[in-house]
């Protein structure tokens, strides 16, 4: 059990070619390139993270492929150097303790395992390391292996195991030893769908069964959402935000987030924030919405001016019942039929959008390629971004 205080850390890889390169070409060093930043000491990684975890929490940390989230698990388990920051466990500051001594354990993308050492030698070899006495030494891997459902498995070679069973005896080798902290780094992306399903639901119970704190790492969202207590999405090196997966969803703090998060991805389109007297009023695709009374509260705590806008509204949260003067107008690209709802592909105002539909509420309509389809956003969940910002209008 573990509390970890991450504090200011930043991750700079030194890249002395790239920075005499851009001297010579006259070019500003502190200019993006490739998405991350460039300075004169190299290319920062991760900048300015900051995160509390609590004792026994799961937090998932998320973010599309070098937005930094591996450096910076890398970074918790002394994997990598902490450029500037502070990291520290049960208060005590880890940055030049040796991984050995952190009280860690990880579980890879790639299972990591020894192919010539059977299951149960695999579960033994990190207790063996610790010279843990022989009769707690099979005490302890015969508990993990029941927990993970792999003691049938202790007397065979990880070449004769499925994928799962593979992932199942690498995270049984990591948590034989009890650590105070379990990291995971993308440890479902070598298994097919319906293996990271089955597996999903292994870690879910895992967690209830060991009193461990965990970091995540994925760049599946749903993974994400059904793991973590809490979910950290990074985008270039920086946190873009913290929150658990109900609030990230329901509330994203820019359009990087609410696009990130949720699947089908939020719909946006290019609109206006209007305010007539006291009401504020959305002009989108020649509609007009009138946001929610507590969203029209949140404008006005915080005197949002009228302004180009981008409107942000998720697939599930489009209606197509009839609503005086809030309507809107798509032809049908694709419709692709789910059994309990069918997803709606429109162009509308040049914008791809997609439309979730109860089958039950279809009616007779007609969703063939290139008909015509009407719809509206429910008030209380439609988005509001800066155009130039991204930022959410309501949380800014």
């Amino acid at each position: 059990m573990a509390t970890i205080s991450l504090r200011h850390i930043q991750k700079i890889y030194p890249n002395v070619q790239v920075e005499e390169r851009r001297k010579k070409k006259g070019e500003d060093p502190k200019k993006k390139k490739n998405n991350l930043k460039i300075t004169e000491e190299g290319v920062v990684a991760v900048d300015d993270f900051n995160l509390e975890i609590a004792d026994r929490e799961f937090v998932v940390f998320v973010g599309p492929s070098g937005c930094g989230k591996s450096t910076t698990l890398r970074m918790v388990a002394g994997l990598e150097d902490i450029t500037r920051g502070d990291l520290y466990i049960d208060g005590v500051r880890m940055n030049d303790i040796e991984p050995r001594d952190r009280d860690i354990a990880m579980v890879f993308q790639n299972y990591a395992l020894y192919p010539h050492m059977t299951v149960r030698q695999n579960l033994e070899f990190p207790l063996e390391l610790r010279k843990v006495p022989k009769d707690q030494m099979k005490k302890q891997v015969d508990e993990a292996a029941e927990i993970l459902g792999i003691t049938e498995y202790l007397d065979r070679k990880p070449k004769a195991l499925s994928g799962g069973q593979r992932q199942r005896v690498a995270i049984g080798r990591a948590i034989v030893r009890e650590p105070k902290v379990l990291l995971m780094d993308e440890p479902l992306s070598n298994l097919d769908a319906k293996l990271r399903n089955q597996m999903r639901a292994e870690i879910i119970k895992l967690r209830q069964r060991i009193d461990s704190t965990f970091i995540y790492v994925t760049h599946d969202q749903t993974e994400a959402m059904t793991l973590g207590d809490r979910i950290v999405i990074m985008k270039d090196g920086e946190v873009q935000q913290i929150g658990t997966p109900q609030e990230v969803f329901n509330k994203p703090v820019n359009i990087f987030v609410a696009g990130f998060i949720g699947m089908p991805q939020m719909n946006f389109y290019d609109g206006k924030l209007l305010k007539e007297g006291d009401r504020y009023v959305i002009d989108v695709l020649g509609a007009r919405i009138v946001p929610s009374e507590d969203k029209q509260a949140r404008l006005r705590e915080r005197n949002i001016a009228p302004m180009d806008i981008t409107v942000g509204a998720r697939p599930e949260h489009i209606t197509l019942k009839e609503t005086e003067g809030a309507m809107m107008e798509g032809t049908v690209d694709v419709s692709e039929m789910m059994g309990s709802s069918i997803h709606i592909h429109l162009n509308a105002g040049g914008n791809d959008s997609i439309i979730i539909v109860p089958t039950l509420d279809l009616g007779d309509r007609d969703l063939s390629i290139g008909s015509k389809v009407r719809f509206t956003f429910a008030p209380n969940v439609v988005h509001m971004f800066d155009r130039e910002t991204g930022k959410n209008l309501e949380y800014i």
